[in-house]
């Protein structure tokens, strides 16, 4: 089987899913991934940094990390964001994350997408699986409407990944986001439930049967 749901139970009881590609699995993460998240975390940083908001300096304690899961864990629990780590199918290993964030329902039924892939796992195919892997479980379990995204003007590689699954460019917000140290412009991205039905970019068909071309 190259997709499924399957259940990840926490300490307390509680179950959340977790999502399956042909080479990734996707669960929520939890306190004992902190040693392989503060690796990768770590040996990505110059690959990572001008992407994201600058980096505290306790970002990579232990204690950031415990009061991150809380709050992964309480944004599951108010059904307003879902935060999923990605690990190799195979291997085990940790390649990235993935967060869907800002849930809102009423008449908006949106949501907003972020995700970071380690630099020893970037420009594999496997951040594209796992977008796409999202998008089946935002449109078909949690019955959303749209999902939104922005990206700097000048990260080809996540422009092309969001064009790859189906997402539209829908305008270009000045001085958007605070991002490595300064205001930056954002290109604006959505996509709709709609737009994975019938778009021949993005088939949750060709998902399910495992196809991973770039």
């Amino acid at each position: 089987m190259t997709l499924d749901v399957m259940f990840f139970r926490f300490s307390g009881g509680e179950e959340q899913p977790t999502l399956t590609t042909r080479e990734v699995v996707m669960r929520p993460p939890v306190f004992s991934d902190y040693e392989a998240w503060c690796q990768v975390r770590l040996e990505s940083r110059e690959f990572l940094q001008p992407w994201e908001p600058t980096w505290p300096p306790t970002d990579l304690l232990r204690t950031a990390f415990k009061a991150r899961i809380r709050r992964y864990a309480k944004d599951r629990r108010e059904g307003t964001g879902y935060t999923f780590f990605l690990f190799h199918r195979e291997t085990g290993a940790l390649l990235g994350g993935i967060t869907l964030s800002n849930v809102r329902r009423g008449v908006t039924q949106s949501a907003t997408l972020g995700y970071w892939m380690g630099v020893n796992s970037a420009g594999k195919g496997l951040m594209r699986q796992s977008v796409s892997r999202l998008l089946l479980f935002v449109f078909e379990d949690l019955k959303l409407h749209r999902v939104e995204a922005a990206c700097l003007p000048h990260n080809t590689a996540s422009i092309n990944l969001l064009k790859r699954v189906g997402f539209r460019e829908e305008g270009y917000a000045r001085r958007y986001l605070y991002i490595n140290g300064q205001w930056q412009d954002h290109i604006l991205f959505a996509i709709l439930k709609d737009d994975v039905e019938y778009s021949d970019t993005f088939s949750p068909q060709n998902e399910r049967d495992g196809d991973n071309r770039r």
